[in-house]
């Protein structure tokens, strides 16, 4: 690191709109068709008798099978099929390597990320990558993540995708339109934003972005369409602001450090700028700030006061209160299933959940949670989001969306029965490490042997899910 001296100019294209074309190579033809042609020797005629007599169109389509077959031999040999938790480890380890930058031209975006990857080690561009090239790009990863906790999340409340070098930043804390993680004395600063109103336009939140704070001096800015770019100082630190325009909202992203932090941020900038997207089509692990207030969603299931919501809500709680009845005690837990059994005492009219008597074979389902206030304004007002129910009850969202405040939320099939609770998993592990589903379902089964061991009567009769939401809140220290 501290050989590393980049040049000023680099900081000024840390959240530039890149986008290279990965080209294939052309690859040399197989040996198996080549043509196999022998000039004929001087004084003797070339002997044509017994060659077989092939059309042109039979013998390009020959050709083109054999390379077919050829191709696949080399594919099964290099790369053997990947399996989800393979698959995630390479796609982080593409991200901060700087080779994940989308897809031109119809490729996957895996696909061509492997193609920028084997390029820049001037390999074979393939698109699969061979034994030597992953165990190579892998290490390579790992090395950075172990040096800086870099790890890819999904930030719950703006729904972007994020790298972070948690080593560099380990603060995290709400702000009004996003979540800001720092450094213990604010010398490196990394803030998402999201902003729905329909009335701010992304030219004027750009000409906002140049002017605010008074401190600002520009160095370089660019406005598209969908996006603009802004880099300079603010005061003493270098700062970026990168957005993007999609549906109606506004999502970005904010970069402060200090000038004397320039050679030690400077070999994550690149990994940022890559594991960035505003609006990601796949899942990832959510991004855990500890809050000091975090909101979320519970399920009343008796009509004693008994609630259950996800474990890790509760965790270090100093208080916990259930919107619109008061304080709750957490009373039991279940470490393996993710579940949290509070209760709140007094007179209160309870409208407990109606548990499911058996397995629903509905691959549709609908999410009644209650956001974070700040996505409703300060209102408590629950929020339904239409998902698909995956392999090993992962729940798989249709759009990217912010999700914070609906951990807990109740799962409903289409006929309004209930399923099971959503737990969001958060990132423990590396990024290059296997991780559970981002989301997934807590079956409606498993909460009813839960609370069966936890002695909890169960109502007859019990509520839709909509009247059993509650909105649970955590104060911590």
């Amino acid at each position: 690191m501290h050989g590393l001296r980049p040049k000023a100019a680099a900081f000024a294209l840390l959240f530039s709109v890149v986008a290279t074309a990965a080209q294939e190579s052309p690859g040399v033809q197989p040996a198996a068709v080549q043509a196999d042609v022998k000039p004929a020797r001087a004084g003797r005629p070339a002997v044509t008798a017994a060659a077989p007599k092939i059309s042109a169109p039979a013998t390009v389509a020959a050709r083109t099978a054999a390379v077919a077959s050829e191709s696949a031999r080399i594919d099964s040999v290099t790369e053997p099929p990947l399996s989800d938790g393979e698959r995630g480890r390479i796609r982080s380890a593409l991200l901060w390597s700087g080779d994940y930058t989308g897809s031109l031209g119809g490729d996957d975006p895996m696909v061509a990320a492997i193609k920028n990857y084997q390029k820049r080690a001037k390999s074979r561009v393939t698109g699969v990558l061979s034994a030597a090239e992953r165990a190579n790009l892998l290490a390579a990863a790992q090395m950075h993540e172990n040096e800086f906790g870099w790890t890819v999340v999904v930030d719950p409340a703006t729904g972007v995708r994020i790298g972070l070098p948690m080593k560099l930043v380990p603060q995290a804390r709400d702000t009004p339109r996003g979540t800001r993680w720092s450094a213990k004395h604010g010398e490196v600063q990394v803030e998402t934003f999201r902003i729905k109103n329909t009335d701010v336009k992304l030219p004027a939140l750009f000409e906002q972005q140049k002017n605010e704070p008074k401190t600002r001096k520009i160095e370089q800015s660019a406005l598209r369409d969908d996006s603009f770019v802004i880099t300079g100082m603010q005061g003493l630190k270098k700062f970026s602001v990168r957005a993007y325009s999609r549906d109606g909202e506004i999502r970005g992203v904010t970069v402060l450090f200090d000038q004397m932090m320039e050679t030690i941020v400077a070999p994550v900038t690149a990994a940022m700028v890559s594991a960035f997207s505003p609006f990601p089509e796949r899942a990832l692990p959510f991004a855990a700030p500890a809050k000091m207030v975090e909101y979320g969603t519970g399920l009343v299931v008796s009509d004693r006061g008994h609630i259950i919501t996800d474990r890790k809500l509760t965790a270090g709680c100093q208080v916990i209160i259930a919107s619109g009845l008061g304080d709750a005690d957490r009373v039991g837990e279940d470490n393996n299933d993710g579940l949290a059994l509070l209760r709140v005492y007094g007179p209160h009219k309870f409208s407990p959940l109606a548990l499911a008597q058996g397995p629903s074979t509905a691959s549709d389902l609908t999410l009644i949670g209650i956001p974070d206030p700040k996505e409703q304004n300060g209102a408590g007002k629950f929020t339904e989001v239409k998902a698909r129910l995956g392999q090993g009850n992962a729940i798989d969202l249709r759009q990217p969306i912010p999700m914070a405040g609906f951990s807990g939320a109740a799962a409903v099939d289409p006929q309004g029965q209930f399923l099971g609770m959503m737990e969001m998993r958060n990132f423990i592990l590396a990024s290059t490490e296997p991780s559970a589903p981002p989301v997934r379902l807590i079956t409606a089964e498993t909460i009813r042997r839960f609370l069966t061991t936890q002695n909890v009567p169960l109502s007859a009769k019990g509520a839709d899910a909509k009247s059993a939401v509650v909105r649970i809140i955590c104060v911590r220290k």
